[in-house]
């Protein structure tokens, strides 16, 4: 973003946006004067509070907060396989609620790519949430498909979501864990 807030930074909603509560993931309508407070801006969105309630606005609303939305990801390195394209996209995929990205969270078992015909690449996602019941499940898988969709050599991309094994912190990586403080 330019007109660069930090994280905590309070800001007057400039007109009405949508957003999605977290962790619920029900749709809501934010109007124009409303004071929020940008609490994370990562990968392809914003975390708010909103009266003491968390709520995830997409970047492409950024205008509403008075700020001008920059490129969503990161620059592709050159010469990447795909596979390695596929991994650098999921890793700028973060949930709402955590700032660390899906990958090093553990969030992600595999991917799979079956690129036998030209110009055709399916892509296929095994994942998990942090909670079986987590509301910002579709919510995350959205971004998920939108991030891998986003690379030019993609046709389809499938998500399968599992809770087999269950997800516990010891899948996440080194920083993830530094960076919550769990190490």
């Amino acid at each position: 973003m330019t007109d660069a807030q930090d994280d905590h930074s309070q800001v007057t909603l400039t007109r009405d946006c949508m957003a999605a509560m977290v962790p619920s993931g029900a749709r809501i309508l934010l109007h124009e004067g409303t004071e929020v407070t940008i609490v994370q801006s990562l990968g392809n969105s914003m975390t708010v509070n909103i009266y003491g309630n968390l709520a995830r606005i997409e970047k492409k609303e950024a205008d509403a907060l008075g700020l001008v939305a920059e490129d969503q990801y990161e620059p592709m390195p050159e010469g990447l396989a795909l596979i390695d394209q596929v991994w650098h996209k999921l890793k700028q995929v973060f949930d709402p609620e955590i700032p660390v990205n899906i990958v090093d969270l553990g969030l992600i078992y595999k991917v799979s790519i079956d690129d036998a015909q030209p110009n055709i690449a399916l892509v296929t996602v095994t994942m998990t949430l942090t909670a079986p019941g987590c509301g910002m499940g579709p919510v995350i898988i959205e971004d998920v498909k939108q991030s891998i969709f986003s690379l030019n050599t993609v046709t389809d991309v499938e998500v399968d979501l599992v809770f087999d094994p269950p997800w516990d912190k010891s899948m996440m990586s080194d920083i993830a864990q530094l960076e919550l403080g769990v190490l």
